[in-house]
């Protein structure tokens, strides 16, 4: 999975936990709600200075929205 994909699926996933809809996000963060779907979908990649504004609209630091995590499978077990 390559960074811009790592970031779609943690952006995602942090803006779900925190409640937040793309919406919210984008109005919070100063985005338009269809870059925010964009960058979700991994279609496009945020530059450090929409990485940043991300991060402060959902209260996170900009390295979770890019930190790779391990998904253990719990196929043919």
């Amino acid at each position: 999975m390559d960074l811009k994909e790592v970031m779609a699926v943690n952006l995602r996933r942090i803006r779900h936990v925190k409640k937040m809809s793309q919406e919210e996000l984008a109005d919070s963060a100063g985005l338009s709600v269809r870059y925010v779907g964009s960058i979700e979908r991994g279609d496009v990649s945020a530059s450090v200075t929409v990485l940043g504004r991300i991060a402060k609209a959902l209260g996170v630091e900009a390295s979770d929205l890019i930190k790779r995590t391990t998904v253990h499978s719990t196929r043919g077990r």
